[in-house]
């Protein structure tokens, strides 16, 4: 089983990183992931991990494929697999207005066909032959990268619905998914599609480990609200079952409130897609993940008050929650 760190780590600034990226392996940690949306880039972390902990998998969970032409999506991926002693994922994604029109000023028209596109570049240029030709949402006139590394980096796509999830499957290597209860996972699966034996499929699991249930409850509706009303998530928690469960917090955010927005989310919910509670109990709700098909989980630490903040707390917490333990 693969078993990953989402960077850069709450509350630590990515220069006090690598004495926490060098205990990963022995810990039973194989991967890093990282993601970008509006603070950190999805690259740097991974080089800094790449020099730090050589062989750790290094992957993006995910980078837009719309604010990095493909041509240099390509060369940056590559080039941090050339760095790297170990696998690099290169996980593409929609993203979507806030992050792509609102503070980058590029047109996020066509997620699903520039996702597609993108996929199907970037694995052509890693087979190391010239890409040239019209696709739906670009044209390229002739790229080739000089050096292609070895191992051949991998594309993955963050996919939600099935739509997503079957192009994951039919174009790249596997899915990437995430704020998902368990019991959400089969539907994941199936939408695979027959092509599933043969994808990954990767979650980031946010994970507190407290037993302050309460804290844990509060932090988990002021990381979920906002999602929840996004564009997206909603639309694949409907698809999942969910809209009676979120209608009144969805009518609270819409009406301008957000505070009543957040009551909406009740506990269960907060317990199904937030891990939480003591070190063995988190370790055995990711466990659960796994059992229903997910191959990949990574976490996504968030303070807690047992561990504190700083390099120190974030290390403590990830002994805890070591699968080597």
């Amino acid at each position: 089983m693969r078993y990953g760190v989402n960077i850069p780590l709450p509350g630590v600034p990515l220069s006090d990183h690598a004495p926490v990226l060098r205990e990963l392996p022995g810990l039973g940690y194989t991967d890093v992931w990282t993601g970008e949306a509006a603070g950190h880039d999805g690259f740097t972390p991974l080089a800094l991990a790449a020099a730090w902990a050589p062989g750790l998998r290094l992957g993006t969970a995910v980078v837009p494929a719309f604010t990095r032409g493909p041509a240099l999506l390509a060369m940056t991926a590559a080039t941090l697999a050339e760095a790297a002693r170990g696998e690099v994922v290169v996980g593409i994604g929609s993203s979507g207005p806030p992050f792509v029109d609102r503070i980058n000023g590029i047109s996020s028209a066509e997620p699903y066909r520039r996702v597609r596109d993108t996929a199907r570049f970037l694995r052509r240029a890693f087979d190391g032959g010239t890409v040239r030709g019209r696709f739906d949402s670009f044209t390229i006139d002739g790229f080739r990268l000089p050096h292609v590394p070895r191992p051949r980096p991998r594309v993955m796509v963050g996919a939600l619905r099935p739509g997503m999830l079957r192009l994951a499957a039919r174009e790249s290597d596997g899915a990437i998914t995430n704020f998902l209860a368990v019991q959400d996972v089969p539907a994941v699966v199936d939408a695979l599609g027959p092509e599933r034996p043969d994808k990954e499929l990767v979650a980031r699991l946010y994970v507190c480990p407290t037993r302050d249930r309460d804290y844990a409850r509060r932090l988990g509706r002021r990381l979920l609200v906002g999602i929840l009303n996004a564009r997206t998530y909603a639309a694949f928690h409907t698809w999942l079952g969910r809209a009676d469960v979120l209608r009144t917090g969805w009518r609270a955010w819409a009406e301008g409130d957000p505070e009543r927005a957040a009551a909406a989310i009740s506990d269960e919910l907060v317990d199904d897609l937030l891990i939480h509670g003591d070190p063995e109990e988190c370790r055995a709700h990711i466990a659960r993940f796994v059992a229903a098909g997910v191959d990949a989980p990574f976490l996504h630490l968030l303070p807690a008050p047992e561990t504190g903040g700083g390099p120190r707390g974030a290390l403590s917490a990830l002994r805890a929650l070591a699968p080597a333990r």
